[in-house]
């Protein structure tokens, strides 16, 4: 049987972290130049602006880092130090060779992050709150690791955030005093040069600061 080529498809596809590790240990070595570069992949670089202009600094734990664009986009702006977490040890290896991490964490999200309470002034996500991916569950694990006042800029796909419960979620923590200041502004995922599918796809970047 021919394998499924590598995409953003197979990527929405994913059924657990058994399959993303997999894929991603796949895609590592030809993401950026392939994936990123022929899509016009933006997401990374607007939540870094979504994240500054929001008066974010570090450190920042850049969440589901993948091979480290949004921690480069970061860098640009003057912001760190910063560390990466992602499940896939293949993706942390090719962030690293970027030079703009402190550290790299292998971590599955729904399962907690092992660094200590209140340990990030900031923290950031592109690409990672999606379909095939992680959803609402990873809010409480982040929010444990953020201090008091720490501000947030994650990417949630737009059509994954009307079907997963996303945006019930964020209302609920601003209701319950453990958030404030939630706004979702909406960005563009793909550049102008991008084709296909999904060159029109969208995110809502959740932007808030912790209580």
């Amino acid at each position: 049987m021919d394998k499924k080529p590598i995409d953003v498809d197979a990527a929405y596809g994913l059924a657990g972290p058994e399959q993303s590790r997999a894929l991603y240990a796949d895609w590592a070595e030809t993401y950026d130049s392939g994936f990123a570069s022929e899509t016009d992949y933006i997401l990374p670089e607007q939540v870094a602006l979504v994240f500054a202009a929001a008066g974010g600094r570090g450190p920042v734990l850049d969440v589901g880092a993948g091979t480290g664009l949004c921690g480069v986009a970061l860098a640009k702006q003057n912001i760190g130090p910063i560390d990466a977490t992602d499940i896939s040890p293949d993706m942390l290896a090719q962030a690293l060779r970027k030079d703009v991490y402190r550290d790299v964490i292998e971590a599955d999200l729904t399962e907690g992050i092992p660094v200590p309470q209140g340990a990030y002034c900031g923290l950031v996500s592109s690409g990672t709150f999606t379909h095939g991916h992680v959803g609402p569950e990873a809010l409480p694990p982040l929010l444990r690791v953020a201090r008091p006042d720490a501000i947030f800029a994650l990417a949630i796909n737009a059509r994954f955030a009307a079907t997963s419960g996303f945006d019930d979620a964020l209302h609920r923590l601003q209701r319950g005093g453990w958030i404030r200041d939630l706004r979702l502004p909406e960005v563009a995922i793909y550049g102008s040069a991008a084709k296909g599918i999904h060159r029109a796809d969208t995110a809502l970047v959740a932007v808030f600061a912790k209580v």
